[in-house]
């Protein structure tokens, strides 16, 4: 068998057959490795018959004289396309605003750049498409809290683990709420929160925000239905159903219990859904609004849930792949009869994203209405399940037979396999970037911002084929421009500002293209070092937002006492010589920290407080002196909270999204550390802005 045209195929497939790893050494894929990431994205290897197929197939597609149904371009800038026209050929552009433009293309069969901002309509002799035309930057900072420069602050917070009483044992909307109005009184101009994204509602098991069904829809347990339905009516369904004091006993707990918590919740849902579809609820009106604006997209997801409800009830699978052909497509007429068969249960799923929605609504509203310039932010996951909603009714544009993850490194010698599917470059391209589009939309329709977890998945992906260890992936590259200019075009749409978890090995040119887009990178304290001291206040950057840990790190307060170090070695994760090294990197690490914050005269003066609380108040005051435009705070860390939300590397052995924070919502920045912490942030960031305006 020929490895090099295999490595063609490969190169042409988007593959790196060639790259760099996290030490800077070169490394390269093996033939088997590449066989099987092949076959995940549709491109058979398993044969020199099979190669030359697959490659004569890539040839027809590239060599295709047909234009793609969708097309990018920045504004201003002309769109060369002599591949399909020559020069001269007229042409006609209908705009969104219902006005047309009549063009030629110019001598380099170029069409000219004064097309203005926006998804317009091309008719090119027989041919036409829909052109992107992108504003050159996503919408910023400054302009979102209309201050040049932006020195703006805001909390960042895990939802589920927000309490407010009556929440029946978990976070949901009308706790946000509370917070966001909190945090707005105290200066706030973002609320950043954890990814909200519709999870499996017959598997309450999963749970983590990161892994969802479909990043198109929302986790509808998030909603808070007295503020939509009214808080008679759901205390009068609560009592009826019998569920008081099991939601009681719910809230009381440590940890949240998922399971029981879900299924509590869900009981109710339901509850509420049968009054409401037997009554003349006044709000009846707006849900079937609801439904028919979110058409084929929404139906389908429903669909699906209704179908893993009965597999689940007779105990099958619950993944899509594993169904009867019929239900594998959601197209096939066999979905139409089961639809027909199974209207109620249907209904009850669209009633649950009606909820949820109009909930996440509200706390946009109370976050912008209570004073912040961004309000929430959202939180978008790096992909989807293979077996879930979204890959399930967007079959041409996920891939579904692969799973995204990360390659060996000095941190991780296994590699990892985060167990979820990610976009088909091939697949967008060929549906004009659909589900991208959407998916976007969906994000940004009640935030004020978006951050994107793994913002390197715009330009590459390290995909493993289902059931392959990590080192038999490689990186499959993704048409990175057109991503980003439609991205910039919807963020400009909405109003709203992009964030980029730039955290691990980011591939050359990516910071530089993000930068030009002013999608703000991430720079966390714990990292900012260098040679064995922590960066000066004005080295930070003004193009990345600033923030003292995430929810995959220790909080500042576990970081000091090695907490993260500590649950390694009770987990067993570590050995002996690695903890010895690990802790006294630590103590190294700490004494840089102090000496970092000993710069500033202000720092470490009250002789009354303890060490921590010390370190904690410096670290954020510090924070708010750089010059970021943005400087999120995680609630854990205005609280000084010991323990991290997120063990990386764990499953059940760590209490992952399940902790929540101690207190009530909306009194809870009225603890004393945590208001102590948020003045002074407050006033940090306002002299940066003095100092640097």
């Amino acid at each position: 068998m020929s490895e090099a045209q295999l490595e063609l195929l490969a190169s042409r497939a988007g593959l790196a057959v060639d790259w760099i790893d996290a030490n800077g050494r070169p490394q390269h894929v093996n033939a088997d490795a590449l066989r099987a990431v092949l076959k995940g994205l549709g491109h058979p290897a398993d044969s020199d018959a099979a190669i030359e197929a697959s490659l004569r197939d890539l040839e027809r597609v590239q060599q295709d004289k047909h234009l793609p149904p969708l097309m990018t371009v920045d504004n201003g800038a002309g769109l060369d396309l002599a591949h399909f026209f020559t020069p001269g050929t007229p042409c006609q552009v209908h705009l969104e605003d219902g006005s047309v433009l009549d063009l030629s293309l110019d001598a380099s069969a170029t069409l000219p750049g004064s097309i203005p901002v926006g998804y317009q309509q091309v008719q090119i002799a027989d041919q036409h498409f829909t052109l992107a035309v992108a504003p050159t930057h996503c919408y910023r900072v400054d302009e979102a809290v209309d201050s040049q420069p932006a020195r703006a602050w805001g909390l960042s917070a895990q939802l589920y683990a927000l309490r407010r009483s009556g929440d029946g044992g978990f976070g949901d909307t009308q706790a946000l709420e509370h917070l966001a109005r909190a945090a707005a009184e105290r200066g706030a101009d973002a609320l950043a929160i954890s990814p909200m994204h519709a999870m499996f509602s017959t598997d309450t098991e999963r749970y983590s925000p990161y892994s969802p069904s479909s990043r198109l829809f929302l986790n509808s347990l998030y909603a808070s239905p007295g503020c939509i339905l009214g808080d008679r009516l759901v205390q009068d369904t609560i009592d009826a159903c019998g569920l008081a004091d099991e939601r009681r006993a719910l809230e009381q707990l440590r940890l949240i219990d998922w399971p029981a918590a879900a299924k509590a919740k869900q009981r109710l849902l339901r509850a509420l859904y049968d009054d409401f579809r037997q009554g003349n609820h006044p709000q009846h009106a707006d849900f079937l609004s609801f439904r028919e604006a979110g058409g084929e997209a929404l139906e389908n997801h429903c669909r699906f849930e209704a179908v893993q409800a009965e597999r689940a009830a007779n105990g099958e699978s619950l993944d899509w792949r594993h169904w009867p052909e019929a239900w594998r497509d959601p197209s096939n007429p066999a979905l139409v009869q089961f639809a027909e068969d199974n209207a109620q249960e249907i209904g009850f799923f669209a009633f649950s994203q009606w909820l949820i929605a109009r909930c996440l609504e509200r706390a946009q509203q109370a976050a912008r209405g209570s004073g912040m310039g961004v309000g929430l932010i959202a939180d978008l996951a790096v992909g989807a399940d293979g077996g879930g909603s979204q890959a399930w009714s967007r079959q041409d544009e996920l891939l579904a037979d692969l799973t995204v993850g990360a390659p060996p490194d000095i941190l991780n010698r296994a590699g990892q396999g985060w167990g979820i599917s990610a976009f088909s470059p091939e697949g967008l391209q060929r549906n004009g970037f659909r589900a991208f589009i959407e998916m976007l939309r969906a994000n940004f329709a009640h935030a004020g911002g978006l951050r994107i977890d793994h913002v390197m998945g715009l330009q590459r992906l390290w995909v493993i084929p289902m059931g392959a260890s990590p080192r038999e992936g490689a990186y499959l590259y993704y048409p990175v421009d057109d991503l980003l200019r439609l991205l910039a075009l919807e963020s400009s749409r909405h109003q709203a500002i992009v964030l980029g978890e730039d955290l691990g090995t980011v591939p050359d040119g990516l910071r530089e293209k993000l930068i030009a887009r002013s999608i703000l990178g991430m720079r966390v304290l714990l990292f900012e070092q260098e040679h064995g001291h922590f960066k000066p206040i004005l080295d930070w950057p003004d193009n990345a937002l600033a923030t003292t840990s995430t929810h995959d790190l220790p909080t500042l307060n576990g970081w000091w006492h090695s907490r993260d170090i500590d649950w390694n070695i009770q987990l067993g994760l570590i050995d002996g010589p690695t903890v010895e090294h690990w802790s006294e990197h630590r103590l190294r690490e700490r004494q840089a920290l102090r000496q970092a914050l000993s710069q500033d005269p202000q720092n470490f003066r009250d002789e009354i407080r303890n060490e921590t609380d010390h370190v904690l108040d410096a670290s954020i005051r510090y924070l708010g002196h750089t010059r970021a435009p943005l400087v999120l705070l995680p609630l854990e860390d205005a609280l000084g909270v010991e323990e991290q939300a997120n063990l990386p590397g764990t499953t059940d052995t760590h209490p992952n999204w399940r902790r929540r924070f101690p207190g009530n919502a909306s009194t809870l920045l009225n603890d004393e550390n945590a208001a102590r912490r948020l003045e002074l942030l407050a006033v940090a960031r306002l002299q940066a802005h003095e100092r640097d305006r």
